[in-house]
């Protein structure tokens, strides 16, 4: 007998069969005037039944349609509309002859700056302000690019972003990406509008586009360093029926499938699947990789105002942990770059699960209501042997690690949009309200005997003989409580068509409550501790205002200037014992946005100033006056100083060729420290800060002509002298904790062909075999990866 669930199916299935059968499909095509395909061309009717885009091949399909006649609408940015009509039957298929859009002289079409597009809303931007409009170099790295980059890391999408870099890639777990001399890593990632825990190497599966906006984003965001922030945004779902699937393959034994399905339930409803698994080998000894990722997503259309968007997200990643090679004084070891120093049982597992629900209700031509959720699991553990510091001789005592860190966090944002106009004057009001709650929970373990071995790092034949997988011992679980309140309102005031002003103020206040537990030998696991003890509870408020002044000479001209500030925590104590308050970070920023000839050329130039003038650093007296020498009693008495210049440009002299360019200038120091033991020295770098970084791609793909469906291109990244180790700081015994890193480039260069829904694409990176290190202190010192082969098939449908 079949099961109830069995049965309920069977309805469902047999209610949609019958209403498809009720109803009809509508079939098209649209291309440009040169007979080329036109991808995201939106199709609606005159009464909002529906809406739809064409997919890269310009076809579009739409479902479950109630008999009767319609009146079709294709619009896209940059082209003429035009207008159909179509007869649809109970159960038929209407075929809508080829749509023709021409090109509008007089639009400006989406145009990519450095990666930023210049007129128009980011995804989760939450003021849904034109690019254009803000006081702020924004970057965006589309669908496109993702694609024709064969992108697999984060880290390949930020080489088209001008000033990101990776920091560091400590023990292979994650990749520290900085802007601006700042980490974005800790509360600076974003995924579709909320905090993503930075802690993993996120999937590139399902992204749709990467934002970055630099500089400070306190005001929509709250706690964010003021280097700039880097949101992910999904795939969303599409009315429209189609799909993908892919395969790539790779050198070192790198496979990975990938399948994305879309398409409509029904005339309201559409769903999104996307998965992928991944698995690999290295260019370093040893180390492998297996990642499971799925996202599936649906949004529900509740008439013509309101829609609900749900999604899934979860990735379970399984790596090896890797120090890489080390260092002995100043220098990195010279090994070879596929040498692996660590036990080779080490093994490391991440999971990461979100489900997000958005809301959003238009009940005004002018204003709009969203109403965000999300919730978030993170795990993320390793053991094995860690930080790879070897003695001149090449001795390495190995230290055992073992390290397990849990998160949860529960997430709501209320926005609101609109516009208005008071007498001549328009406004684009932005406000809303943003809160969070994250437990954490950090376990500490403790081997005993503390070193796995002693090896010579020279000598292969010490290192390559594991001695089975030692015990270690939970020590320590420290769990913390946190919970984040904003409010924040922005308004975009236009005195005139040229002249704008962005002003808005956000008020954030946070809490945090950590408690510990220990172990006690041969008595009690510390989840037993009869008396933990648990820290005063820290709060932190402050406000974060933002005021910016645009001027608009002629169209697609942008010239602004504009003042902003954000807070970071500290730790530990003022000389009255009392918890450190927040350091505030003030910015100053100016820049051009320019667009010339509708598009052919696109540029950008940004100057910025970002000053920490309440930098925490050791007091030098007690309350009492007598000397201090607790490193725990603190001051707001230093200061950091990162100015610099970014500069990018985009260009697109024929149809199918993009060129993008960009060059960033940063210099990040102490400009003021108390002098005593143990602070920094004023006038010191901070480390993992290059000065100078670019990038540059090509691609072209043939429109027409024997060679059409034919693409080339070249990617190129260049990152300059840097620091690694630590910051020397008065009165150390060391002579310099410093590691001098010299620039590098990497050039990748690709080819493809495209021929009707079949596509094949072919990268080598890292052409020259360039040879070069991340690093992190002096015990995590990985090297890039070498020149590789990556090659994808792809068929959409």
């Amino acid at each position: 007998m079949k099961s109830p669930i069995q049965f309920l199916f069977a309805i469902i299935f047999f209610t949609l069969q019958l209403n498809a059968q009720n109803n009809g499909t509508i079939k098209g095509e649209v291309v440009t005037s040169k007979n080329l395909p036109l991808e995201k061309v939106t199709i609606t009717t005159k009464n909002g039944d529906f809406s739809v885009m064409t997919n890269a091949e310009g076809n579009f399909s739409i479902s479950n349609v109630k008999p009767g006649k319609y009146t079709l609408i294709f619009s896209h940015v940059g082209f003429i509309s035009a207008n159909a009509q179509v007869s649809v039957k109970a159960g038929g298929i209407s075929q809508v002859p080829q749509i023709v859009l021409v090109e509008a002289s007089n639009t400006l079409s989406e145009v990519i700056v450095s990666g930023s597009v210049i007129n128009r809303t980011l995804a989760n931007g939450k003021a849904g302000i034109k690019t254009i409009d803000l006081p702020q170099s924004v970057q965006v790295i589309g669908r496109k690019t993702l694609e024709q980059q064969q992108v697999t890391r984060l880290s390949d999408v930020i080489k088209n972003i001008n000033g990101v870099y990776v920091g560091s890639a400590r023990g292979g777990a994650q990749e520290s990406l900085w802007s601006r001399g700042y980490d974005m890593t800790a509360n600076n990632m974003f995924k579709n509008g909320f905090r993503y825990n930075g802690g993993s190497m996120p999937e590139v599966a399902s992204l749709e586009q990467v934002e970055a906006l630099m500089g400070s984003s306190a005001l929509l965001f709250g706690n964010v360093a003021p280097g700039g922030i880097l949101n992910m945004v999904t795939k969303t779902p599409n009315f429209t029926r189609g799909g993908s699937v892919s395969f790539q393959a790779g050198s070192y034994a790198y496979y990975k499938p990938t399948v994305d399905f879309y398409g409509p339930l029904n005339s309201t409803i559409a769903y999104r699947f996307i998965g992928s698994y991944e698995n690999a080998e290295s260019f370093r000894d040893v180390v492998t990789r297996e990642r499971f990722y799925v996202n599936p997503s649906l949004l529900f259309k509740a008439g013509k105002r309101t829609y609900f968007l749900l999604q899934g997200d979860y990735l379970r990643d399984n790596w090896t942990p890797d120090f890489g090679t080390g260092a002995i004084g100043r220098e990195v070891v010279d090994l070879p770059r596929n040498t692996y120093l660590g036990a080779r049982w080490s093994n490391g597992l991440t999971t990461q699960a979100s489900f997000t629900g958005q809301i959003s209700h238009k009940f005004h031509k002018n204003w709009k209501f969203s109403s965000n959720t999300s919730f978030q699991d993170y795990g993320r553990s390793s053991e094995g042997t860690e930080r790879i510091q070897p003695a001149a001789d090449g001795t390495l005592n190995r230290p055992l690690g073992k390290n397990k860190n849990l998160e949860s966090i529960a997430a709501q944002q209320f926005n609101l949009q609109g516009t208005f106009n008071s007498g001549s004057i328009k406004h684009q009001l932005s406000t809303g309200v943003d809160t969070d709650y994250s437990f954490t929970q950090g376990y500490t373990y403790v081997f005993s005997p503390a070193n796995y071995d002693t090896v010579n790092i020279y000598d292969p034949s010490t290192y390559e003989t594991d001695h089975g997988i030692p015990e270690a011992t939970n020590t320590k679980i420290v769990k913390t409580e946190a919970n984040r309140v904003g409010v924040y309102a922005q308004d975009l005031v236009s005195f005139t068509e040229k002249i704008k002003l962005l002003a808005g103020i956000r008020w954030s206040w946070q809490q945090s409550e950590a408690t510990t537990y220990n172990y006690k030998a041969n008595e009690y696991a510390p989840e037993d501790d009869p008396n933990p003890k648990t820290d005063p509870k820290r709060i932190d408020a402050a406000f974060s205002p933002k005021v910016g002044l645009v001027y608009q000479p002629v169209k697609n001209t942008s010239i602004f200037a504009s003042y902003a500030n954000s807070f970071t925590p500290n730790t530990g104590v003022d000389i009255y014992n009392q918890p450190l308050e927040a350091s505030i970070i003030d910015q100053f920023e100016a820049g051009v946005k320019k667009d010339f000839w509708r598009g052919i050329l696109t540029a950008n130039v940004t100057l910025y100033q970002i000053v920490n003038n309440n930098l925490a650093q050791t007091a030098e007296f007690k309350a009492d006056g007598t000397n201090n020498t607790d490193p725990n009693v603190k001051t707001l008495s230093g200061q950091t100083t990162s100015k610099g210049i970014e500069v990018g440009a985009t260009v697109r002299p024929i149809e199918g060729m993009d060129i993008v360019a960009g060059y960033s200038y940063n210099d990040m120091r102490y400009t003021k420290t108390s002098g005593l033991t143990g602070s920094y020295i004023e006038g010191d770098r901070l480390v993992r800060t290059p000065s100078n970084t670019a990038n540059m791609s090509f691609f072209y793909t043939f429109p027409e002509g024997k060679f059409r469906g034919l693409s080339v291109g070249t990617l190129a990244n260049y990152i300059g002298e840097r620091i690694g180790g630590w910051n020397n700081t008065n009165g150390q015994t060391i002579p310099d904790r410093t590691i001098p890193l010299d620039g590098y480039t990497t050039i990748d260069i690709s080819a493809g062909y495209k021929w009707r829904q079949f596509s094949i694409l072919c990268r080598l990176s890292n052409i020259t075999n360039e040879l070069n290190y991340t690093v992190h202190e002096n015990y995590s010192v990985n090297p890039i990866a070498p020149r590789q082969v990556m090659t994808t098939l792809k068929y959409q449908f």
